[in-house]
């Protein structure tokens, strides 16, 4: 990026919200519930020397918001209030005051407080929405933001329809999530796309070799074009979708690349406590629990074509003899960080190391963190159909009697499970399992063999050799 002038003025032109066809491009902020605001020339003068705000090449600046005066711009953002429990079991009431939201030393500043009501304790917190004031369709939006560590806390910077029932409700209308991270694990960040029905999601991580993203500052962005999305950290990219979909259950899908098609606005929130973060506990300092965003930026490219083609799905072949895992012998010491074949993966407090050696995978565990998925090794794409019959087999054991959960999961189709999670007792004794599931849902080319070793009481190495998932009669 470099840092040249402000572009204070935004397109004249306006779309109807929620009804954008998918046929013609959109190059222009929507405007279907105010006027566009005309900036003088004295105006874009005096922000112009007040703010620098970067190009980026191929692109203008559509609107954006560097936190620089003493309170919130209404003029782009709504408060929008919620009780406690409104979404995915939070705990938090979202609030209209400026002890929730404020702005201090060019910073927006979401904080969530700890108080009591009715002897229990209460928590509340903020969240903003740019809905009918910035709503756009297509751009490249950049946030630059520092989240606040500690169990419960989930800070989020995220994307959702103006007219949210012009598709249907969620995840129908669709969802773009450009940061989220769990204030329990603040070296992993996530981009994800949600859509559907049934509910289908792709995402991406960053997970931080040293230090955190509570630590300082970092950018997060998205770009969204009509069959692309990228999403990136710090100017890296670590996430690309060009495959989703949305339909009523049980009808054809709308065409692509519906839902993703229609204006979307950003919203910002500090959620407390939820079925993905879990409940905060006597760990979480509420001093401290605040999220800071530096500034808010949407750029948007002069035009985008918009006939785009949803690509075919890509089926992984069975090897010769039938089995879909590669490598599941462990002949090759292959990069276990990559993302083909094998991937040992870490979340929520686990730690721990995978080695290949001698036609095995060696797991040794320091700490088992806090979910089941702490501690993972997992091979994606493996191709699950409709109708058809699958047995994984496989043979573990340890260095001591200790349990590990074996499942099939579906990471872009809500995680659902084709082979239910299912615990098993491992012993020093090297044992062969052996599971059937049949494929009751939608094809999936990209279904995930897992095992997951954290939050089991045992931090006992783990092997495991002869991994097998095949079709069978």
């Amino acid at each position: 990026m470099k840092k040249y002038r402000l572009f204070a003025a935004v397109s004249a032109l306006a779309m109807l919200a929620g009804c954008s066809s998918g046929n013609t491009s959109s190059t222009s902020e929507s405007t279907s519930s105010e006027a566009v605001t005309e900036v003088s020339q004295e105006e874009t003068t005096a922000a112009a020397a007040e703010e620098d705000v970067p190009e980026i090449e191929g692109y203008d600046l559509l609107w954006h918001d560097e936190f620089s005066g003493d309170a919130l711009d209404e003029t782009i953002w709504n408060y929008e209030p919620h009780e406690p429990g409104w979404t995915n079991e939070e705990l938090q009431e979202y609030t209209t005051s400026t002890d929730n939201v404020f702005v201090r030393d060019g910073n927006l500043v979401i904080k969530a407080i700890k108080s009591e009501k009715d002897g229990k304790d209460y928590y509340t917190s903020g969240k903003v929405t740019a809905q009918n004031k910035k709503d756009f369709t297509y751009g490249k939006v950049v946030a630059r933001a520092k989240v606040p560590e500690g169990q419960g806390l989930w800070p989020a910077i995220w994307m959702m329809p103006q007219d949210e029932s012009y598709y249907g409700q969620w995840p129908k209308c669709g969802e773009i999530d450009i940061m989220e991270v769990l204030g329990s694990d603040v070296k992993t960040a996530y981009g994800t796309l949600h859509y559907g029905e049934p509910h289908g999601e792709q995402q991406g991580t960053v997970v931080l070799d040293s230090g955190s993203f509570a630590d300082d500052f970092h950018e997060y962005s998205v770009e969204w074009e009509p069959g692309e999305m990228r999403w990136y950290i710090d100017g890296e990219l670590y996430l690309t979708v060009n495959d989703w979909f949305t339909a009523v259950q049980g009808e054809d899908e709308k065409p692509y690349p519906a839902p993703f098609d229609q204006p979307f606005f950003v919203q910002m929130n500090l959620a407390v406590g939820g079925t993905w973060p879990g409940n905060p506990d006597e760990t979480t300092d509420f001093d401290k629990a605040e999220f800071e965003v530096d500034y808010v930026r949407v750029y948007q490219k002069p035009e985008y074509d918009t006939n785009v083609t949803k690509p075919e799905k890509h089926y992984r072949e069975a090897l010769e003899d039938g089995n879909f895992v590669y490598n599941g012998d462990f002949a090759e010491a292959e990069d276990l960080t990559d993302d083909e074949n094998w991937k040992f993966l870490l979340f929520e407090g686990g730690k721990g190391a995978a080695e290949i050696r001698d036609n095995m995978i060696v797991i040794t565990t320091e700490d088992e963190g806090t979910v089941d998925y702490s501690v993972q090794l997992v091979q994606p794409e493996m191709p699950i159909i409709k109708g058809k019959k699958y047995r994984v087999t496989f043979d573990a054991w340890a260095d001591e009697e200790r349990d590990i959960i074996v499942c099939v999961s579906a990471p872009n189709a809500g995680w659902i499970r084709y082979l239910e999670d299912t615990t098993l007792t491992i012993t020093p004794e090297q044992t062969t399992y052996t599971y059937d599931f049949e494929m009751n849902d939608k094809d999936d080319p990209l279904g995930r063999l897992e095992f997951n070793m954290g939050h089991k009481g045992s931090t006992a190495t783990v092997y495991i050799t002869n991994v097998r998932l095949e079709e069978v009669e």
